[in-house]
């Protein structure tokens, strides 16, 4: 009934106005069902530019359990032109404008995640904690959105969100016309091995040498390296409370080469053996930060490490080398860096990894796949298929932070221009981001 009585709502408003444009948003906002909202600072090229607080059942399949509001940006540019879902992994507490956003001229949903930032409810039940819940979540928005935006929809996220953007189309198929996941792995288990392949055999025999070399120094120095780092992580005011603070060392040197690659480090900066140690420690901190594995740190992404130790996937440390090197992390199984609590039961089902496995090669079509050859996240990047209408993109010499549109060579642009026109149904006139 509130859905219907908004349709005609907005229908009188189409009609007492002398076209769309001049549609007051703000009054549609106030029609909207399970919408707060509040006009904030513009942001780009934007009419306006609202906070949302959009009520969500805790359990969508029994919403009599609670709710809790999800926070949300809204930036509204015309409501003929396309809008994009950008869906955050973590927590959301700006506008982030999406290359797609720039390119289609389009309006945005900014999105945080279920359980992040301001989205949380007043009682943490982690078994509410689900891609079940959080993709019912942006269909949620969707559903409530798409009765004022009529135009094409497209989804976009970035890391664990472009993760999530591939989950999201998975669950609702319909809700998008299409989806650009940026370098959003989809692991094959719990601890996802393929990482190990990728580390071993990325970048050159030269460099991959000196990464070990620099791990095991730091390491056969530790009694000079611990005093150093304690002074860091005293400045920076850490706390080692979930970890032993040798636990967060052996941790730190361990995800060093993770680090490295999945942000595009430069091999020539590696300290040599004649470096002094505090420089090869200042050197860590800038690449794989004791911090990581503080409190701090563990705290912030405990949603998404349980998210990982539930259903995601995540990655391990090899220890094989470091046989000699480790004194309190154990050997074998592999250390696993989803680092989740002890208080906080967790329990690993790939049922859906293996779902979805299989949907990506067979049935998952209209999603732009955007990797970097460097990054090691593309170690769980979703393979090419020939039986979906899909595109790949692994752009050579990127890395997690710079596979973009924006970095694409002018022919990969071409290629991904004319996809997304060919789905949308559109032209897209201004190719090039400012």
């Amino acid at each position: 009934m509130k859905k219907l009585l908004l349709s005609l709502f907005i229908t009188i408003v189409f009609i007492a106005s002398s076209g769309a444009q001049n549609l007051n948003i703000e009054d549609i906002l106030y029609e909207l069902p399970d919408v707060i909202f509040k006009e904030i600072k513009n942001t780009g090229d934007f009419e306006k530019t609202y906070e949302l607080k959009i009520k969500q059942p805790l359990d969508h399949q029994h919403p009599e359990r609670g709710y809790f509001y999800q926070r949300a940006f809204l930036s509204h540019k015309d409501f003929n032109h396309p809008t994009v879902m950008y869906i955050s992994g973590y927590s959301q507490n700006r506008v982030y404008e999406t290359e797609i956003t720039r390119l289609l001229q389009a309006n945005q949903f900014s999105i945080e995640h279920r359980f992040f930032g301001e989205s949380i409810p007043e009682t943490l039940d982690y078994t509410y904690l689900t891609l079940e819940q959080a993709t019912a979540d942006l269909h949620h928005i969707n559903e409530i959105f798409k009765q004022i935006y009529a135009g094409k929809w497209l989804s976009t996220g970035i890391s664990k969100g472009g993760a999530t953007t591939i989950f999201y189309k998975y669950f609702y198929p319909e809700d998008v016309d299409a989806g650009v996941p940026y370098v959003g792995p989809i692991n094959r288990e719990y601890e996802e091995r393929r990482l190990y392949t990728f580390l071993d055999t990325v970048g050159s025999d030269e460099c991959r040498a000196k990464i070990l070399a620099f791990q095991k120094r730091i390491f056969q120095n530790r009694e000079k390296v611990l005093p150093l780092l304690k002074m860091y992580s005293q400045g920076a005011q850490l706390k080692f409370t979930y970890l032993s603070f040798e636990e967060a060392f052996e941790y730190c040197v361990l995800e060093y080469p993770f680090a490295f690659w999945q942000y595009g480090s430069s091999c020539d900066e590696i300290p040599s053996e004649s470096s002094s140690l505090a420089d090869a420690v200042h050197y860590l901190m800038k690449v794989s930060n004791i911090s990581m594995f503080s409190d701090r740190d563990i705290d912030y992404f405990l949603p998404h490490y349980y998210q990982s130790a539930t259903q995601m996937g995540y990655y391990g440390y090899e220890t094989e080398k470091f046989e000699n090197d480790l004194k309190v992390l154990r050997l074998q199984p592999h250390p696993h860096a989803a680092l989740v609590p002890d208080k906080i039961p967790v329990k690993f089902d790939g049922s859906l990894l293996n779902e979805i496995n299989v949907w990506t090669q067979k049935d998952g079509s209209h999603l732009i796949y955007i990797y970097g050859a460097n990054d090691t996240w593309t170690a769980s990047a979703v393979p090419p298929s020939d039986e979906v209408d899909c595109v790949w993109f692994f752009m050579k010499g990127k890395d997690h932070g710079s596979a973009r549109y924006a970095e694409m060579t002018s022919d990969e642009k071409a290629k991904f221009i004319s996809t997304l026109e060919r789905w949308l149904s559109i032209k897209i006139e201004n190719t090039q981001l400012k």
